[in-house]
């Protein structure tokens, strides 16, 4: 059931945001039309919840990070993949965007941040690099890159 509906918001969302610039302009949208006082963030954090809790994300592990890849690029997700962490007080692995990063931040505890950023989205353009990183608590990171782009670097 969680995974149904993590589907559909995700299908919804990314035929919003389809052929959107991945810039300051979408970041605000998406924290104005999906941010974390509206109806559609607290069904995806309960989808996300629930599904590392079932198993079926965030079922890998490296180096104390958990993650997974749960979309690949497709015509249903408007050619975006979409991964889930889970992270708790560190740094992952330094990357490059090469066209860019959408990251939804969850809190699992109250304080925690991912990049600075507490509960909402935090946008990357293409060509942004960062190692991304969790303080002052726990949070599940949802993060969608266009074209499934991505590449790791020593940073």
């Amino acid at each position: 059931m969680a995974s149904t509906q993590f589907n559909s918001l995700i299908t919804d969302l990314t035929g919003q945001i389809a052929g959107r610039p991945l810039d300051g302009a979408l970041q605000d949208w998406l924290n104005q039309t999906h941010g974390s006082d509206t109806p559609w963030y607290r069904a995806m954090r309960e989808s996300c919840t629930t599904g590392v809790a079932e198993g079926w994300l965030c079922n890998r592990e490296a180096d104390g990070i958990r993650y997974g890849r749960v979309i690949k690029p497709s015509p249903e997700s408007q050619a975006f993949s979409v991964d889930v962490v889970d992270m708790h007080d560190c740094a992952g692995p330094h990357h490059v965007h090469p066209t860019g990063e959408i990251d939804l931040v969850l809190p699992l505890t109250p304080d925690a941040t991912f990049d600075g950023t507490a509960a909402g989205w935090k946008v990357y353009g293409p060509g942004s690099a960062h190692s991304p990183t969790v303080r002052h608590g726990r949070a599940l990171v949802l993060y969608l890159l266009p074209e499934g782009r991505i590449e790791f670097t020593r940073g």
